[in-house]
């Protein structure tokens, strides 16, 4: 089995941009109505996963993904808290119609309504809503909210003890997932997001979080961002910081996705980071679009990677499936 725990809603049906747009513009002029959330039929949802999302899940050999709202459509650096929270509602809700559509083949992960010096009431909610009322099984978390300024604070700090705590009580985990950069000189795709995967990793680093809460779990994307390729830097940053090895200060609470669009990389990061702290993953239809003309695969092809890389078969089955089972444990019930 594989499960594939990144994946977003990138082709939503039409109505669900119509909706946002309506919503930003809400926020730039409030004399206009506050917008009605969009009215969108099971049979457009349907269409736009199985042309899209579930065709290639088919032709790549997956069994399931964990799907969430688009990342870079959260749009945390918008200020308004009411809309945050609506926009993170409408969003969740969409994906949990897909997974109900797609019975064992979608796994909910919910979006949070943050905003920038926000505080953890709404996303506390909607987390605690998602989870014990529509059975998602994780939670996206932006350390980010402003959008590439980093005002907020680093994810040691108290200010995120609540939504911790929380996150323990319901045992889910936290994919650490920026949105979109207002920041221009700081672009999307390819620098905020693998900035913000590096950051909080040497935040956890520096930090004594895990002593304080020893089950939270974090998923690090994008393969780690710089991590693994810097990896003796960070050992050797730990030592300077009189932190424990990274085997014993930070692994045995957080992960790294396979999402790593070569195959160099790809061998890299499985060479260097245990194998028992990797989870597959494609984040198929999102960043990395179309075919690597030097292969004439798609970039986002992971499994094919996967395939390709030298491991023992006992930490292929790890990183396939075992471990996103430990990781997301609501993970078993979606299975049976």
């Amino acid at each position: 089995m594989i499960i594939d725990i990144h994946g977003h809603y990138t082709t939503t049906p039409a109505g669900l941009t119509a909706y946002r747009k309506k919503q930003i513009a809400w926020m730039d002029d409030r004399r206009t109505a506050r917008p009605d959330p969009p009215a969108i039929s099971d049979q457009e949802i349907a269409e736009s996963i199985e042309r899209n999302q579930l065709r290639l899940m088919d032709e790549r050999g997956e069994d399931l993904m964990l799907l969430s709202p688009k990342a870079s459509g959260m749009e945390h650096h918008r200020p308004d808290r009411s809309v945050a929270r609506d926009w993170a509602r409408v969003s969740n809700d969409l994906v949990h119609r897909v997974a109900g559509l797609f019975p064992g083949r979608f796994a909910a992960v919910c979006q949070l309504p943050q905003t920038p010096g926000g505080s953890l009431v709404e996303p506390i909610l909607e987390l605690r809503r998602c989870v014990e009322e529509l059975g998602f099984v994780g939670c996206n978390l932006n350390p980010d909210p402003s959008g590439g300024f980093w005002t907020a604070p680093p994810l040691t700090d108290e200010f995120w003890f609540p939504l911790y705590e929380v996150m323990t009580e319901l045992d889910v985990p936290a994919m650490i997932h920026v949105s979109s950069s207002d920041n221009p000189a700081v672009d999307t795709l390819g620098g905020h997001y693998l900035n913000a995967d590096t950051t909080v990793f040497m935040q956890l680093v520096a930090g004594d979080l895990f002593a304080r809460f020893p089950s939270l779990r974090f998923v690090i994307p994008h393969g780690g961002g710089a991590v693994p390729y810097h990896w003796g830097r960070f050992e050797g940053l730990a030592a300077r910081l009189g932190r424990p090895p990274l085997r014993d200060h930070v692994l045995g609470n957080v992960y790294f996705d396979t999402c790593v669009y070569h195959q160099a990389g790809f061998d890299l990061l499985t060479s260097v980071v245990p194998a028992r702290n990797l989870l597959f993953a494609a984040e198929m239809l999102g960043a990395v679009r179309g075919d690597d003309p030097t292969t004439g695969r798609s970039w986002d092809d992971t499994t094919a990677y996967f395939a390709s890389a030298p491991l023992r078969p006992a930490d292929r089955e790890r990183i396939a499936s075992e471990n996103a089972r430990t990781v997301y444990p609501r993970l078993d019930k979606v299975l049976s």
